[in-house]
């Protein structure tokens, strides 16, 4: 199953995510979406969960959850936004990943056991950061696989 990861829209929806995101069976938005009309465009390619990231904070983004709980081909999925605000431990929880978002720096680490992903940001350009989104392949029986994918964005 391979899964689209997507971070810190802040409102914009870049024409470059859409094609990479093209094939995905579920689309993953870890916070600061900006708005609710980026959820709508994303859900016309695949299915959506999204977190609430700390600019959340009105309209209808301000409703999503601040954490969720995923489960895709045995493997549970821990997503939020800012992974300071992690307080529980994922190898105790059984979490095979934590995905998170934030900083909008692209990250991928593994540690006791559990992956940490960080797409980075596929929305406004911060400083000198890549505009970025990230492909999570889980496949029953075998740790899950975290891809960045860079967008050659203008």
């Amino acid at each position: 199953m391979k899964l689209g990861v997507v971070s810190d829209t802040h409102g914009l929806l870049r024409p470059e995510v859409l094609p990479a995101l093209a094939g995905v069976d579920h689309i993953l938005h870890l916070g600061d979406v900006g708005n609710q009309a980026v959820l709508k465009t994303l859900a016309q390619i695949a299915p959506v969960h999204a977190v609430r990231g700390n600019t959340d904070s009105s309209g209808p983004c301000s409703r999503l959850p601040e954490t969720d709980v995923l489960l895709f081909e045995g493997h549970m999925l821990y997503l939020l936004h800012d992974l300071a605000t992690l307080h529980l431990d994922p190898t105790v929880a059984k979490f095979a990943a934590v995905l998170y978002g934030h900083s909008h720096r692209p990250h991928i680490a593994h540690r006791k056991g559990v992956l940490y992903f960080n797409p980075g940001s596929c929305g406004p350009r911060r400083f000198e950061l890549p505009v970025t989104i990230g492909i999570l392949t889980v496949i029953k029986d075998a740790a899950p696989e975290a891809k960045i994918v860079p967008l050659l964005c203008k």
